[in-house]
């Protein structure tokens, strides 16, 4: 197999999940003990999030760590993160590694799913700016977001609570993916920040929850 490389710290709770989920997923898929290579390269996240260049300073941080990890022998890389893939191409072109888009494997796996309308949630960016919404909608499926209050609360639970393992905000979340399953008929919610799968799982609504970041794993494996 090759070698694989991931981008975390965005934040470190995601990044943890990340490698308990690759080794969960490798016992699925492999003999025992066994294990794909992989190398983490986890970047200051305040340096990131608080940027003085905003996004053109972002990208050049995740570049460099992108070629850090191709200096380690990485054959292919993902970003652990959702928000961060607004500069991906330009991440991808940087480097002469194959990359795994988490936004690509989504779409993938919601239309082997058989689903059509999907809520999404995530960071302010994730559910604010185009770059990911048109990217589904140009594979043919219907997004929601939610109303700018919604968007900022969502917002405040991932940065005030699940990057520091509160899940206080959980009674919020399950109500609010309910609510638009009655209202906007979705049938799925794609867990568009790798902090919101710490908090919900498939068994706590009633649609399909995608979990970007298990998918985008399993996504990276099967390149590997």
């Amino acid at each position: 197999m090759k070698k694989i490389g991931i981008i975390g710290g965005m934040s470190p709770e995601s990044t943890l999940y990340y490698y308990k989920k690759f080794i969960h997923v490798s016992r699925e898929k492999f003999e025992p003990h066994f294990y794909p290579e992989f190398v983490i390269y986890s970047i200051n996240f305040k340096e990131f999030k608080d940027n003085p260049e905003g996004w053109e300073g972002r990208k050049r941080i995740l570049i460099n760590a992108a070629k850090a990890l191709e200096r380690a022998g990485a054959e292919v890389i993902g970003i652990s993160a959702n928000t961060p893939h607004i500069v991906f191409p330009e991440v991808q072109k940087a480097i002469n590694v194959e990359m795994v888009s988490i936004i690509d494997a989504v779409a993938e796996e919601a239309r082997r799913r058989g689903l059509k309308k999907l809520l999404l949630l995530g960071t302010k960016t994730t559910m604010s700016m185009p770059f990911y919404k048109e990217a589904l909608k140009e594979r043919g499926f219907g997004v929601v977001t939610p109303n700018e209050a919604e968007i900022e609360e969502i917002n405040r639970i991932i940065f005030e609570e699940l990057m520091f393992e509160n899940f206080k905000g959980k009674s919020y979340l399950v109500e609010l993916i309910e609510m638009y399953a009655k209202e906007m008929g979705i049938e799925g919610v794609i867990l568009g920040c790798t902090e919101l799968p710490l908090a919900i799982k498939q068994g706590d609504v009633s649609v399909e929850v995608l979990d970007t970041a298990e998918i985008h794993i399993r996504a990276l494996i099967e390149r590997a």
